[in-house]
Formats: structure tokens, C-alpha cells, sequence
């Protein structure tokens, strides 16, 4: 073993390490959603964003209020509702007067100026209000009357959508959902779960997290992932697998009179690092076609759609993207 894979085992170890306990606490509070953290966590990790989808009351707000916790990360929350502007989450100018009398206009910064912004119900703002979001979760600055000012690093969002009650809501476009490194999918607890949710958070104590990590440790980890080394094997099976869902380059029928539109470069880009996340997660030194089965789903999901008539035949785009992601691995010749 090279002098360069001993540095970069010892520091996955000891990032791993942070990372096992980072989880540990968080899931102190959210109970039965292993899956769903470390969802997170890969997010992060990437240095992306995520979009956490489920019914309500299903801990999405405290997930994200706890990993601001566990991650030693600045947040702000802002409830999106329809009268929302686009000024109420970036800031604005406002007329001042100086000590000295001479007035002037001074930046008041908005909410989004943190390392951690949930943006809950992200899909009840204007798409005006929405698209206030794109400059800084792309290039990480905002840019007020002409003048830039940089975010915090790190920069993450993680947005929350109910999937079950539409009316009054804004779909968010397709470029927005791109920018989503993840959806991550937030399901129902199982029963037993469920009883451990009961007993946990009806009584008078409230489990609590401690802060794991500091803003520059989740910096050096992002760094690291990138890193990481990534198999051929891992690297074809992520393009055979986004290129296959893409109607246009697809040789299969099913796809082209399926699909309306498929993921572009940035989902391949999204997998490639969402990998070695969650590789890291799991203290490994490189991802392995598991991850990319594992991670298949919520990297396309928001990054596909069914046309009119997929969607009047009543077909998935959940098993769709499962079959894709099973011929892609080379499942089926396995079986």
C-alpha cells in the first residue's frame, strides 16, 4: 500500500469515525429512519442539497434540525407559504442613517445566509419565491442590486415536500429539482418502530443531540470524498445506468414511449459523488455496485418524469428506475 492510500485510510477512519457517532446521535431523535439519515448524511457529505418527501409528521423538520445540531452547522428555517418573496429569504436593502447623518442604503441579509436552510414546504412559494433559491444553491453567492455577496461554506439546503395534499402548490420546475443532489423519500415507520416513537417522545424527557462535528471537519470530508477512489467498474455501471433512462439515447421501446424526459450529467455527477459518500459512511475506501443500486433511486427519482400516457397506463417510475438500476448492474444475467 502506497504512502498516499495508508494517508487516505487513516483519514476515512477517523472521519468514519466521527460519522458513526455523528449518526448515533441523530437517530437518537429520529427514531426507525436509518436509512433516511444516512440519505442525509451522503447529501451533505457530497456538499449537495436534498429534498425530503413524505406525509406530514413524519420527522422531516427535526431530522434537519438535528443534523444542524450533530453537524456544528448555522441554520435558519423559512416556512414557505404562497405570499412569500423572494427578499424575505435573500434580504434587502434598506435606507440608513449613519452616526454621522449621511444616509445611505445598507444590505439586511435574509434567512438564506447560513450553512444549513430548511426550506419547509418548499412547494407552497411562488415560482418566483422558488427560483430565489437557484444562484446560491448552484453557485453559492447571491446577488442583491448588482452586488454579490459569497454564503457561508458550508452551503447546504434541504427542502421538505408534502406529496399528499397538492392544492395550492407550485410543482417545482424541472430545473430547481436538478439542482436536488437527492430526493430523499421519508416512508412510514414500521409498527414496532412506531411503538419506540410513542414511548420515546410522549413523556416528559425528549432525547437531545450533541454537536459532532465542526463546519471545517464536514469541509475536510467533503474533500475527502472527492478524493476517494472510484472503480471502472462503478464508473460504467453509473453511465450505462443514467444514459439508459434517458428516452432519447435508450435502445429500449419501453423507455422512449415511457419517459417524457431523464436525467442529465448531473444526475451521473450526483452518483459518482453520492458513492464515495456513502463508501465513507460505511468506512470503506472506495463505493462498490451496491452503492449505486442503493443510491439509484434518489438520484433519479426527480430527475425523470412519465409522459401522458405512462401515467394514464398506471406505470411506476419507482419500479422503472429499480429495473433500470437491475440491468444496468448486470443483475439480471447474475440471476
Amino acid at each position: 500500500m502506497s504512502g498516499t492510500k495508508k494517508t487516505l485510510a487513516k483519514q476515512i477512519d477517523e472521519i468514519g469515525g466521527l460519522l458513526d457517532s455523528a449518526k448515533a446521535n441523530i437517530e437518537k431523535r429520529v427514531i426507525g429512519q436509518s436509512e433516511v439519515v444516512e440519505q442525509s448524511l451522503v447529501a451533505l457529505l457530497s456538499g449537495g442539497h436534498a429534498l425530503l418527501v413524505g406525509a406530514p409528521g413524519l420527522a422531516k423538520t427535526r431530522l434537519v434540525a438535528t443534523l444542524g445540531t450533530v453537524m456544528g452547522l448555522s441554520s435558519n428555517r423559512v416556512q414557505f407559504t404562497p405570499d412569500l418573496m423572494p427578499a424575505d429569504i435573500l434580504g434587502s436593502e434598506i435606507l440608513d442613517v449613519s452616526e454621522d447623518g449621511k444616509r445611505g442604503f445598507r444590505f439586511l441579509k435574509g434567512p438564506i445566509f447560513c450553512q444549513l436552510l430548511m426550506a419547509d414546504e418548499i412547494n407552497r412559494a411562488s415560482p418566483r419565491t422558488q427560483s430565489a433559491l437557484l444562484q446560491a444553491m448552484q453557485e453559492h453567492e447571491v446577488t442583491i442590486a448588482g452586488k454579490t455577496y459569497e454564503m457561508a461554506e458550508p452551503f447546504h439546503v434541504l427542502a421538505t415536500q408534502n406529496p399528499i395534499e397538492q392544492e395550492g402548490t407550485y410543482p417545482l420546475p424541472e430545473a430547481q429539482l436538478d439542482r436536488f443532489l437527492l430526493q430523499i423519500d421519508v416512508g412510514f415507520p414500521s409498527r414496532d418502530t412506531e411503538r419506540e416513537i410513542l414511548l420515546a417522545t410522549t413523556g416528559f424527557d425528549d432525547a437531545t443531540a450533541d454537536q459532532v462535528f465542526q463546519p471545517a471537519q464536514l469541509i475536510a470530508a467533503q474533500e475527502l470524498v472527492r478524493r476517494m477512489p472510484v472503480g471502472e467498474t462503478v464508473v460504467e455501471a453509473i453511465l450505462d445506468l443514467v444514459r439508459s433512462a434517458r428516452p432519447t439515447e435508450t435502445s429500449e421501446k419501453f423507455i422512449q414511449d415511457a419517459i417524457g424526459w431523464g436525467p442529465g450529467p448531473r444526475a451521473a455527477q450526483a452518483l459518482m459523488l453520492a458513492t464515495r459518500a456513502r463508501a465513507l459512511i460505511q468506512g470503506r475506501l472506495a463505493p462498490s455496485l451496491d452503492d449505486v443500486a442503493a443510491l439509484a433511486h434518489p438520484a433519479l427519482i426527480h430527475r425523470m418524469a412519465l409522459n401522458f400516457a405512462a401515467k394514464a397506463q398506471g406505470e411506476n417510475l419507482d419500479q422503472i428506475i429499480a429495473d433500470l438500476s437491475d440491468k444496468a448492474l448486470g443483475k439480471e444475467a447474475a440471476a
